[in-house]
């Protein structure tokens, strides 16, 4: 594993500390007046999902933590637990917790392909698309006279998930969605 000095320490790096791995969120090097320059770094345990304030100064080496990266397919999910198998054999199951694998069920039909991040050959976590294609399960009707003002409606898509998009759109419509914000971008496919 790859040795890291304090400055090394920059954003989108993801380092070991306590046994943990951390993915550096935010750093700032800084140097007053007579003593010696540290960094600043806001960090994020990717096991826990905590983050915490740190400061490395110039005597600190750091490892680099080694994440690996592996494709797997979600197959469903019921009362907490979530399974999924190796897309090349799908007798090999497996089930994760919902602290490991977030929202995804909000966002993933069953039987998709996602990405899970690996370490030490352990699943920490599932990587979820920032946009991903729905379709529209349920939508009401728009609103007649309400449609030039950019009024919005709820919709329920194939997920279960609901979100506000625009009065055009209709049942069996295809949506793109940000998952970061949760929140309708486009419409992809009408119905």
């Amino acid at each position: 594993m790859a040795k890291l000095q304090y400055n090394e320490v920059t954003p989108k790096k993801t380092i070991i500390l306590d046994g943990d791995p951390y993915s550096v969120l935010s750093s700032a090097i800084s140097k007053k007046d007579r003593q010696k320059a540290s960094n600043n770094v806001k960090l994020k345990n990717l096991r826990t999902g905590a983050t915490l304030d740190r400061t490395f100064h110039q005597a600190d080496v750091l490892e680099e933590a080694e994440m690996e990266k592996r494709e797997v397919k979600y197959l469903y999910h019921n009362r907490g637990e979530y399974w999924f198998c190796s897309p090349d054999n799908p007798g090999e199951r497996f089930k994760l917790e919902e602290e490991i694998v977030g929202k995804l069920a909000d966002f993933v039909t069953e039987n998709s392909l996602v990405e899970a991040l690996m370490f030490n050959d352990e699943i920490i976590g599932i990587n979820t698309p920032i946009k991903v294609h729905l379709k529209v399960a349920e939508a009401s009707d728009a609103v007649k006279g309400n449609t030039s003002s950019g009024a919005t409606k709820e919709v329920k898509l194939e997920t279960g998930l609901t979100i506000q998009v625009p009065q055009f759109i209709n049942q069996g419509d295809v949506v793109a969605v940000n998952t970061d914000t949760v929140s309708y971008t486009e419409r992809i496919d009408k119905a």
